[in-house]
């Protein structure tokens, strides 16, 4: 049985189109890493006071610790974080209700949102 053009197997003539096209897009990726490389770091400016940050994804944690100072730091960097992030984790299994609206879960959406909301405003507070 001879094949025509729109009965093309996979292998080898579809596997070959997909390896060649793989292999050009790889070359032109590292053609591209070569000739544009990216900076390694952060800029420093030796002038200025060294003031170490987390990144904007710990900020709120890291504002968090400033409200519990000295031997209080436990709890504001381990307890409290801990509690808020072990009542998300377990929110399935603490309002296991069948009721998909808001309005009918109103203890389940207040805790969500004051979690949320704790977390958007240490975040914002950390970074005036």
């Amino acid at each position: 049985m001879r094949t025509t053009k729109s009965d093309k197997t996979f292998f080898p003539y579809y596997f070959f189109e997909i390896t060649v096209i793989a292999l050009f897009t790889i070359e032109a990726v590292l053609i591209l890493a070569v000739l544009f490389p990216p900076a390694i770091g952060r800029e420093i400016d030796f002038s200025a006071q060294f003031s170490p940050r987390p990144e904007w994804y710990f900020l709120f944690l890291y504002e968090l610790t400033k409200f519990f100072p000295g031997k209080w730091t436990f709890v504001g960097a381990v307890l409290l974080p801990g509690i808020g992030f072990s009542v998300l984790l377990l929110a399935p299994f603490l309002d296991s209700g069948g009721e998909r609206s808001l309005k009918k879960r109103p203890v389940a959406a207040a805790v969500g949102f004051g979690l949320l909301a704790s977390v958007i405003g240490l975040t914002m507070l950390s970074l005036l």
